[in-house]
């Protein structure tokens, strides 16, 4: 009975090991509840010395948790805005720059020559107006001054009856009237009729060429800023141009941000180039026109004034040579 004993007792002994031995396979399978129960079983002198390779193996399984646990990490909505709302943003600062790039900003922010072809021509865009308000009320008002004139000695008979009905000095045929009459005057007693209208005709043309010239005052200057203007601007552009590729040279970058603000300056010269050089144009030949009518309205009172000459010396003819009738009569 003693040897069954001893031998039944040696039989359980290693069963009972071996459970022990397989208690903390399962207590690392277990969950994290089970954890805490480790300590308590720890005090066994049998289970110190197997666990330790069990135990060694748990730092390999951390990381592998940690690291499928990092990368849920950074899931919160919040952290960065959508594309949508970042494509809302860029484009409202790109709205909120283009309000301020303005043509006044433009200038404010351009090179010191393209300021200077600017206001140069902005100024002689201003000299045009002014040109085109002027001209306008001088060429209607001698218009209707003369035509009136031409009018009132439509009946005249005569050099002295057309001053008396012109009245004041008011238009150009007045001048007429009186180099007319200041050369009968000074052609008296002289017989040859041609000589005196021919010398006339010569007075006529000189009065005529300064009413041209007078009446024409200030068209050259708009023809030179309508020619000049767009090359004047040109040469803001260039210059505008090449200071953008200055810019883009010392940045390093072929960004179009750095090249468009001065690109758009040198543009801008151009424009206002443009702006003072086509009312320049247009304000040129509209008064061509009508200096073109003015002066034949010219023409016609000289040649009224040339009839009038003629008819006074005619009559003298007339009365001269009725005169010597009279007079060979009585002898």
């Amino acid at each position: 009975m003693k040897i069954s004993l001893s031998r039944a007792t040696c039989a359980v002994i290693p069963a009972l090991a071996m459970l022990w031995l397989a208690s903390p396979v399962s207590a690392q399978q277990a969950p994290p509840k089970a954890a805490p129960a480790a300590p308590a079983v720890q005090a066994a002198p049998v289970a110190s010395q197997p666990a330790a390779p069990f135990q060694a193996a748990s730092p390999v399984q951390a990381p592998a948790t940690a690291a499928v646990a990092a990368p849920a990490a950074p899931t919160s909505d919040t952290a960065t805005p959508p594309p949508p709302e970042r494509e809302g943003k860029l484009l409202k600062a790109a709205a909120t720059e283009l309000r301020e790039f303005s043509p006044w900003s433009m200038f404010l922010s351009a090179d010191v020559v393209v300021k200077a072809v600017m206001i140069g021509l902005a100024f002689a865009s201003l000299v045009t107006w002014t040109i085109f308000i002027a001209k306008m009320i001088e060429l209607s008002v001698v218009q209707r001054n003369l035509r009136a004139a031409l009018g009132k000695i439509a009946d005249a008979r005569s050099l002295a009856e057309a001053q008396f009905a012109l009245g004041s000095k008011g238009s150009v045929l007045f001048s007429l009237l009186a180099a007319a009459m200041r050369e009968a005057r000074m052609s008296a007693g002289i017989s040859s009729d041609s000589g005196i209208k021919e010398r006339a005709a010569s007075s006529f043309a000189e009065i005529v060429r300064a009413e041209a010239r007078r009446i024409r005052l200030g068209m050259g200057l708009l023809a030179t800023i309508g020619a000049t203007s767009p090359f004047v601007g040109l040469f803001g552009t260039v210059w505008g141009i090449m200071n953008s590729f200055i810019g883009i040279s010392k940045s390093q970058t072929t960004n179009l941000a750095v090249v468009a603000p001065g690109i758009a300056e040198a543009l801008l010269a151009t424009a206002i180039g443009l702006v003072a050089a086509i009312p320049a144009v247009i304000i040129y030949n509209h008064f061509a026109r009508v200096t073109k009518g003015y002066m034949e309205q010219v023409g016609r009172a000289s040649g009224a004034a040339g009839r009038l000459l003629s008819r006074d010396l005619d009559r003298t003819h007339v009365s001269s040579v009725s005169g010597s009738h009279a007079r060979a009569a009585a002898e």
